[in-house]
């Protein structure tokens, strides 16, 4: 029968809303003459304020209900001669008859076991907090893999009961909480932020406000948040998909990987510079680049290159990464170290061209023209080195086209004030042919040495 046949037929009398603590719902319809009183909710609540009924057996078909991952709801009913103007919990809810119970199922979205599964992978570690029955919170944690064999699940009373020191030393083995508070979620948040770790809250109610306030993340849902909910947290999920949380993760480490990738660059190769003009000044008291040269350099090499690797896709196996830590440097795992290595690398290359040119021209100009050529070309070559922690070879030479577009006008720009009536304005010079062969070898040099230092060990992300 249609909801508004019904309510036309028994028509509504009275209302208390459910609400979390009391675990109950309850109406008060005219039926058949009479004022009836239809409670429903939690079995454990309900039984204990029902009077008549096979509650026995009632426990028995919840617990087998609940193991079969359905929730499950209780019914219960009595007849009252008026209806209150207030209607209140005490009057209301109590010497009940129990009447039967509601199965029902809410199947995990197919993605939601995988992204678990990544989750774990990833160092993440999820946790159910839910209102469910404990036997239905515990068979839907196992079937999406979040309660693994040893991990524990407890409900909200048995948190209650617990002591501070009791949760911080159980927290980590706790993979279900069951029947919980508002004020029992806090608990736990809290918990692990004092265990030092991140937490990330997801909650939709006006009673997941206090928890998505104390979580460091917390995140509303967006189809069916509250907007309560979507107020105290730090982020909305539009979607209520958890696999979405996953992915936004995957997404975050790209990011925070390619913005790695490219401060390294940058920083490595303008080290190069400062060592090169700072070594080129002691050896020779002469500036090995002029200033209009260094600053197309950084033109060239300092802009589309390095937005280019800014645009670096998500590596694959950026999801097997253990999390980093909150106060991680940005330098950390010897990206300072290798910054400070390529920029002496940089700047030595670029001396031996230096030399080389002025030797061999007998010339500054030779020698500045040899120094702009190698130091331009070779950190524009640098750019791809960056692009991962992984072999160049393995990671593919060309799949970031847009670096492959910035490296083209790059390279491009440098040729033109090398090889063009340009070259004059910028204090540079035709070289011999054997030059550019030896400046072709010190270009690559840097590519050679970040693939034998990946091959070995030395390059980890």
């Amino acid at each position: 029968m249609p909801k508004e046949q019904l309510n036309m037929a028994y028509p509504r009398l009275a209302e208390i809303p459910f609400d979390s603590d009391r675990k109950l719902m309850t109406t008060v319809n005219r039926m058949n003459g009479k004022n009836i009183v239809i409670v429903k909710g939690a079995f454990d609540v309900l039984s204990d304020r029902c009077v008549g009924g096979n509650l026995e057996r009632a426990g028995q078909i919840v617990e087998s209900m609940s193991e079969s991952a359905l929730r499950v709801l209780a019914i219960a009913y009595k007849e009252i001669d008026r209806v209150p103007e207030k209607p209140e919990s005490e009057e209301l809810e109590n010497r009940l008859q129990f009447l039967g119970l509601a199965g029902m199922i809410d199947p995990p979205r197919p993605e939601a076991k995988e992204a678990v599964a990544v989750c774990r992978k990833a160092g993440i570690r999820p946790v159910m907090i839910t209102g469910d029955h404990i036997a239905t919170a515990s068979a839907i944690a196992k079937e999406l893999g979040i309660q693994k064999e040893g991990e524990l699940a407890i409900t909200g009373p048995e948190l209650d009961a617990m002591p501070e020191w009791e949760l911080d030393e159980k927290v980590e083995k706790i993979a279900v909480y069951a029947r919980v508070s508002p004020e029992n979620k806090i608990r736990i948040v809290k918990a692990w932020q004092r265990k030092g770790q991140i937490v990330s809250m997801t909650g939709d109610g006006v009673n997941d406000a206090p928890a998505l306030k104390a979580a460091d993340i917390g995140c509303a849902m967006g189809i069916t948040g509250t907007d309560v909910a979507k107020g105290a947290a730090d982020m909305t999920l539009t979607d209520d998909n958890f696999a979405t949380i996953v992915e936004a993760v995957r997404e975050g480490r790209g990011i925070y990987a390619n913005i790695r990738k490219v401060t390294g660059f940058l920083l490595g190769t303008n080290i190069g510079e400062v060592v090169l003009v700072f070594v080129a000044m002691l050896l020779w008291h002469k500036s090995p680049l002029m200033s209009m040269q260094l600053l197309w350099i950084n033109l060239v090499t300092d802009s589309l290159p390095a937005i280019a690797l800014g645009m670096e896709a998500v590596e694959p196996d950026v999801m097997n990464r253990k999390p980093r830590p909150k106060n991680e440097s940005l330098f950390s795992h010897g990206l300072g170290i290798r910054v400070v290595l390529q920029g002496i690398m940089f700047g030595t290359l670029s001396l031996i061209a230096y030399w080389l040119g002025e030797t061999q021209t007998a010339s500054v100009a030779g020698g500045q023209t040899m120094a702009f050529m190698v130091l331009a070309f070779s950190q524009v070559i640098h750019a791809f080195n960056m692009r991962s922690h992984h072999s160049l070879f393995k990671t593919g030479v060309f799949t970031n086209h847009n670096l492959n577009r910035a490296v083209l006008i790059s390279a491009a720009l440098v040729c033109l004030v090398l090889f063009t009536p340009l070259r004059t304005a910028f204090g540079l010079v035709l070289l011999p042919g054997k030059l550019y062969l030896q400046a072709a070898g010190l270009i690559f040099v840097p590519l050679l040495v970040m693939e034998l230092s990946k091959a070995v060990g030395l390059v980890k992300e």
